[in-house]
């Protein structure tokens, strides 16, 4: 399982303070760091549209890390090829709807995930389609992701003087991004262990999710609330797209908790709890 990593005495003495509380005080202590960190981002980030940057930068750096280990491991075990499709379908559906609205800096990096997800999809499905994990990568994603969230972009979607077809794309892009990853770790469980590659770009999508859950959140705050009914069908809209990033970074929350603590114990290859 690899090595224990040296740490400063101070640091294994707060950590081993830390394993010994309950689940509810480590519950506790965890909304506080988060609480803190919002904090800090309200404080040193002055522009939220950075939120987005970065969260897109972490995302493609989690891709670059797969795509590593696609060109030196030439193996794609333990990654859930859905997950990929998933996250492809929204991104350009996203791409889309970002270039025929308003085209900017947040359309160059959907773009450039986008080429980079694509060409995670080829190598699993030809080049390295023999250490697939095909018979662990059983979820049934069209039925149980893909149809809800179009159904529900019918129902809340933004209200705009756009043309209700682009407004629908858009809200369906951010519902399935909420949920692309279940996919994963869906494979994971079924797999218990997760090698180093894997694990990395899941943790950098937790990232990403938090710094664009932290936006909003941030944003709510500058308003006082008032943007939570901003824009919206029946004022749905605004209220429905934070949630569904609060879902995504709640999804990816345990994983990520699970991911620090094998780090911190120096495990090169992770365990998933039962």
């Amino acid at each position: 399982m690899g090595k224990k990593r040296d740490a400063p005495p101070a640091i294994n003495a707060l950590y081993l303070w830390v394993r010994r509380r309950s689940m509810k005080v480590k519950a506790i202590m965890g909304a506080f760091m988060v609480l803190c960190l919002l904090v800090a981002l309200k404080i040193f980030v002055k522009d939220t549209d950075h939120f987005y940057i970065a969260s897109e930068s972490v995302h493609a750096a989690g891709i670059l890390a797969l795509i590593y280990k696609l060109i030196r491991k030439k193996t794609c075990a333990g990654l859930s090829l859905k997950t990929q499709e998933l996250t492809a379908v929204f991104l350009a559906v996203r791409l889309y709807c970002s270039y025929t609205l308003e085209a900017d800096i947040h359309t160059m990096l959907d773009l450039t995930t986008l080429v980079f997800t694509l060409w995670v999809i080829y190598m699993i499905r030809y080049k390295l389609n023999s250490t697939y994990s095909k018979e662990l990568d059983n979820m049934r994603h069209h039925y149980l992701l893909v149809v809800p969230c179009a159904v529900l972009a019918l129902i809340s979607h933004p209200w705009s003087v756009f043309w209700f077809f682009h407004r629908m794309l858009w809200a369906f892009s951010t519902y399935l991004e909420a949920v692309s990853v279940l996919p994963q770790l869906h494979l994971m469980r079924n797999a218990k262990m997760i090698e180093p590659f894997t694990a990395r770009y899941v943790f950098a999508l937790g990232v990403s999710r938090f710094l664009s859950c932290a936006q909003w959140i941030i944003l709510i705050y500058e308003t006082k609330g008032s943007f939570l009914f901003n824009v919206g069908s029946g004022y749905f809209w605004v209220p429905m797209m934070i949630i569904a990033e609060i879902v995504h970074t709640f999804i990816l929350s345990d994983f990520c908790y699970y991911y620090v603590k094998s780090w911190r114990e120096g495990q090169l290859v992770m365990k998933m709890p039962v």
